[in-house]
């Protein structure tokens, strides 16, 4: 288990070699392999979750504790990797819910991991991330992805930046395709916590999950 640690920490610091705008792209081709009706708006929330992480699910403990038991009784099996990093620098990770439903982490230590991811951010400003979105907006402008109402959702991301809001929700066509069942995850408390305990049998979308890595 812990070769697989310092495989996944490798290959992360190879990664950091690259330039920003190749880490983007493989970021953003990486997520339209695993999650092809994807759309801009799917791409920003990854990225937005990467320097933002879970934050603005957690309005208080009890509510979030309550809201994840209610979703994990509406569902029987959630479709997906087991887990799956964020944007190009992989500050966070999103996690299945399904390690819980099958019982490889208990909901309680899977809880409290995403309570600790929250409480240890160091967010940038809305300016600071206006900023950033444009250089990431950039990177996939170039890459002409023919993307389901593209024009549409980057002049409304545009719109709500400047209208000082940022926190998008998937998009209809994703939440239809792959009806995601997730919470965000700290790389660290990932890597040392829950990572261990999740089969390395490699990733096969929707049976034998691993990771879209």
């Amino acid at each position: 288990m812990r070769s697989i640690i310092i495989i996944i920490a490798t290959v992360f610091l190879m990664s950091c070699k690259e330039t920003k705008d190749e880490r983007i792209r493989k970021a953003v081709e990486s997520q339209l392999s695993f999650y092809p009706e994807s759309t801009l708006q799917d791409l920003y929330k990854n990225f937005f979750q990467d320097y933002f992480g879970p934050g603005h699910m957690l309005g208080d403990t009890l509510s979030a504790g309550a809201y994840l038991n209610r979703e994990l009784a509406s569902f029987e099996q959630a479709s997906g990797a087991y887990y799956e990093p964020t944007g190009y620098n992989a500050n966070f990770y999103r996690v299945n819910l399904s390690v819980i439903k099958e019982g490889l982490i208990t909901r309680d230590a899977f809880f409290d991991a995403f309570v600790r991811s929250v409480s240890d951010i160091q967010t940038i400003t809305l300016e600071e991330w206006k900023k950033e979105w444009r250089e990431i907006d950039s990177v996939i402008h170039s890459m002409d992805l023919s993307l389901a109402g593209y024009e549409r959702e980057r002049e409304n991301i545009f719109s709500l930046l400047e209208q000082e809001k940022y926190v998008l929700h998937h998009s209809e066509p994703f939440t239809k395709a792959y009806d995601p069942h997730y919470r965000i995850i700290a790389r660290e408390i990932f890597l040392k916590e829950i990572l261990p305990y999740l089969p390395q049998t490699g990733f096969t979308f929707q049976t034998s999950r691993q990771s879209a890595y």
